[in-house]
Order: structure tokens, then sequence, then C-alpha cells
């Protein structure tokens, strides 16, 4: 997956380290909807919950961490944030295998491992920035986004096929394993990481909790950007629980299919991922964010004509194929240009209040997809979004804005 361009045996552990997490990640994809379901007979409501309540209150939750997080060496939370998820997640099994599994028990392991998720993220953006110089870090995010959609593809029909195999359980313990592994791949990453800039008082105040919010607001560049992500994440994420409605109810395809249509198309994430970094090589970064943050607003409207058989299954692979190409090439220059604007001593709380604000907005608007999809009907809501997310190209960067932070100097490999 690799583009030949070496970044140093510190990132190679760093990236193995994203990958098995990543793997586990997508091997347990469902498995909670599915215990839930299967184990403890839960109803639509409560399988809502498991998403929509759990994202929400783990972001709540993720709030303060960013700040207090801000002000520590990053490698040792990344190991931390990964300890909690593999502990939190061994619950579920353990549990299981006692007879003494509830849905309360799924909801506040789904609350842990969504504000760890938030807090790994934005540690781990800070760890990338002191790691590596400035003019490797998009090699480092298409690196990451490659891993991503190949986990993607590989992972469910492999969790599937353990679930099949070994019970609804199987997969989380998969799931809890990783973390652990990811744990000692970050361990093995050593070498000396730069101190972080001491806090003018010790203590945590109020105010600090915003300081993520003020600087991306006050950024001209990223604030467009930010509205842009947050509502595009969450319009596409509040179809997809539609999608299976329309698709496994109306239009009666199997399973299978629905998990084809949505597993392939994933081949467009790794080829989009593999050529972000000739395209901003070739056009530049600002040009091929405002392009392709534009297309990836076009796809996803032709969902509402989704239609039974092979033509209405080949039109969904073929929607999702064209967004998930173009998100495999907007996501690590978004994520490098978010990199390079922000001052090291504040990514941590940036990317927290990033994460937050994408997490909360995605579960609002799941919710209130559900209703408009109850109210409308699934295609009609889904047809919706669609529309909604042609607006949103809008929120992109336009102009050419000078960093708010002066240039830091490059680092060597180690």
């Amino acid at each position: 997956m690799g583009s030949g361009h070496r970044l140093g045996r510190r990132f190679g552990w760093l990236w193995g380290a994203y990958g098995t997490s990543a793997l586990g990640t997508w091997l347990a994809f469902g498995a909670f909807p599915l215990i839930a379901i299967q184990v403890l007979h839960a109803g639509p409501a409560e399988v809502a919950a498991l998403s929509s309540v759990g994202a929400a209150v783990g972001a709540a939750v993720a709030v303060p961490l960013g700040p207090w997080v801000e002000f520590r060496r990053k490698r040792p939370v990344l190991i931390a944030m990964d300890l909690v998820r593999f502990a939190a997640l061994l619950t579920i099994p353990a549990a299981y295998a006692l007879g003494a599994l509830t849905f309360l028990q799924l909801l506040l392991v789904s609350v842990v491992v969504a504000a760890a998720d938030i807090t790994f993220r934005a540690a781990s953006g800070a760890y990338l920035k002191t790691l590596l110089p400035a003019e490797d870090l998009l090699v480092a995010n298409a690196r990451f986004e490659s891993t991503t959609w190949t986990t993607t593809i590989i992972g469910p029909p492999l969790g599937g096929a353990a679930i099949g195999l070994l019970g609804p359980v199987a997969t989380v313990v998969a799931d809890a394993v990783s973390y652990l592994l990811s744990a000692l791949g970050i361990r093995a990453t050593g070498g000396q990481e730069p101190p972080p800039e001491r806090r003018e008082t010790a203590r945590l105040r109020a105010g600090d909790l915003l300081d993520g919010w003020r600087y991306i607001l006050a950024d001209a560049a990223l604030r467009p950007l930010f509205f842009n992500t947050a509502l595009f994440n969450a319009l596409v994420m509040a179809a997809q629980p539609l999608m299976a409605v329309l698709m496994l109810g109306r239009l009666g395809f199997e399973p299978w299919q629905y998990g084809l249509a949505f597993a392939a198309p994933s081949i467009g994430g790794l080829l989009g991922s593999r050529l972000a970094r000739p395209l901003v090589t070739r056009y530049g970064q600002r040009h091929v964010l405002v392009v392709v943050g534009t297309l990836r607003a076009l796809w996803s409207v032709g969902l509402a004509f989704t239609g039974p058989g092979t033509w209405g299954l080949l039109l969904v692979m073929g929607v999702e194929l064209g967004l998930i190409f173009c998100c495999g090439v907007f996501n690590p220059v978004y994520a490098t240009y978010r990199l390079e604007r922000t001052p090291t001593d504040r990514v941590t709380r940036t990317l927290s209040a990033w994460a937050v604000t994408t997490k909360a907005s995605t579960a609002l608007l799941t919710a209130v997809w559900g209703v408009l999809g109850g109210l409308l009907g699934p295609r009609t809501a889904i047809g919706l979004a669609g529309v909604l997310l042609l607006a949103t190209p809008l929120l992109l960067p336009r102009h050419d804005h000078t960093p708010q932070h002066e240039p830091e100097p490059a680092r060597s490999h180690t």
C-alpha cells in the first residue's frame, strides 16, 4: 500500500498499529446491534440508541479530554486509550459467558469506546505532527486512508464468517485484541517525543473546554472546512439506516447483497487515497480540496432512485464507488491541510473539537432522518439528504489563506 516514500521505522510501527486496530474495528462492524438483537432481543429503538445515544454521550464525555491531553505527551495517551478500549470491549464476552450481559452494559461500553476513539484520534494527529516533517504528512495520511479502505473491504466479510462459526461475540473479542496489539505497536515506536508546552495554570478551567472550537471558528480557512466536513459526514451517515430499510425491506435484497453493495465499492477509497499525493503535487492542495470536495457531494442523491433486482444493486454500487473514490482523495488532503494550519500546541484541542462535533452532528441527524423516514418514507428521506449534500461545496475554503503560525522546521527520520 506504500508509495515507496520511506517515512522511517517509528512511523512504520504507528502505521502497523493503526492498521491492526482498523482491521479489528471492521471485523466487529455491526457487532453491537447484532448482539442486541440476537442475544438481548432488543427492539428498533434500543438498537438505534446504541449508535446515536452512545456516540452522542461519548462525544460529550470526550469534550474535557482534548484540553487535558493537549499539555501531556501524546504517546502515553495513545497507549492508554487503546488499553481503555481493550478493557471495555472485553467486558462484553466476559458477561456473555457468565450469562450476565445487559443492554445497559452494551450502551455504557459504546459510550466509553466512542470517547476513547475521539481522544485517540485527536492525540494521534498531534503525535504524527511531531513524528514527521510537514512535507511527509500527506504521504502518511494517504497511507492511513488506504489502510482504512483496505480493512473496510476485508473486515466485514471475515467478521460475518467468524460470527457464523464462533458466535455473536467473536468479533468483539477480535476487536479488543486489536487494540491491545495497537498499544504494543505504539509502544514500540520508541524515540523521544518533544515535551508539550506547559499550561499557564495547573487546573483545567471551564473556558478551556471551548479552546478547540474558538481556534477553528477564528481561522478563515478551517471554519468553512469544519462546517463542510461535519455536515457532509452527518448527512451521508444519516441516510445509511434508511438504505438498509429500503434495500432489505421494501426492495427485497438479501443481506449478502446489501453487504456487497457497500463493501465492494470500498476499492474506490483505496484507489483514491493512492492518487491524493500525485494530484496535490500537480494541481495544488486547495484546488484538489475544492474540486474533489464538490465532486463527492454529487453522488448520494442517486441512491433515491434505487430499484429492485440487479440494476438496483448495480446503481447502489456505482454511486458508492464514485462517492468513496472522491472521499479517498479528499480525506488525506483535508487531514493534512488541517494539521498544517494548526500549531502543534493546539492540534489536540482542535482535532478533539472537530471529532466531537462530527460525532454529535452525525448522531443528531441520524435520529432526525429516522423520524423523516417514518413520516416521508425512506426513499424520500434519502433523496432529501442527497439534495442537501449538493449544497455542502458552498462551505469549502475558496481562497488562499496564509497560515496563522510560522512553519515548523523539518524533523529528521529515525
